[in-house]
C-alpha cells in the first residue's frame, strides 16, 4: 500500500484558473522550473490527456541540466491530474504525483501528493520543499494573471 507526503496550500484563484496553470505548457515551463532553473519551452512536451507522455528540461545555473519524462494517467478538469515523473527516463517512474483541486471556503485548495517509495526522510523534505518552490510560483502566476485581467477590464 502507497505511503504518500503531501503539500497542501490554499490559492486565491478559481480552480480552473489552477488547473490551467498546473497543465498549459506556457505556465508549466515558469513554475517547474522555479526562478533559478529554465524549463525551455521548446523542450517541453505536454501531451495532456490519460496515455500521454510529459517531457522536460532543466537548464541548471551552473551548467548541465536534468531530464524529466512522465506518462498522464488521469486528467479530470479542474480537479485532478495523475502523472508520472522521474529524473532518470527509462528507468521505472514509480506510482503517479497527484495534483488534486478543490474549492474550500471561496478559495481553492491545491494538494499535491506523492508515494514515498524508498525516498530518505531527507530526500522527501527536499521534495516538500521543492513542491513548496513549485507551489510559491504557481501563486504568482496567478496573482500576475489576475492583475492583468484587473488592467485590462
Amino acid at each position: 500500500m502507497p505511503d504518500y507526503f503531501t503539500v497542501v496550500r490554499t490559492l486565491g484563484a478559481s480552480k480552473e484558473q489552477v488547473f490551467d496553470v498546473i497543465t498549459l505548457p506556457k505556465h508549466f515551463a515558469v513554475w517547474f522550473g522555479t526562478a533559478v532553473v529554465e524549463v525551455p519551452l521548446e523542450a517541453l512536451r505536454m501531451e495532456v490527456w490519460p496515455g500521454g507522455q510529459f517531457r522536460a528540461e532543466m537548464k541548471l545555473p551552473e551548467g548541465g541540466a536534468i531530464n524529466w519524462a512522465g506518462t498522464y494517467i488521469a486528467v479530470e478538469r479542474p480537479s485532478h491530474v495523475a502523472m508520472t515523473l522521474t529524473d532518470q527516463p527509462g528507468s521505472d517512474a514509480g506510482l503517479p504525483v497527484l495534483f488534486d483541486i478543490e474549492e474550500v471556503g471561496g478559495a481553492t485548495q491545491l494538494t499535491i501528493s506523492q508515494d514515498r517509495s524508498d525516498f530518505s526522510d531527507d530526500q522527501i523534505a527536499a521534495t516538500i520543499a521543492g513542491y513548496n518552490a513549485f507551489v510559491d510560483d504557481i501563486e504568482e502566476i496567478l496573482q500576475s494573471s489576475a492583475q492583468e485581467n484587473a488592467q485590462s477590464s
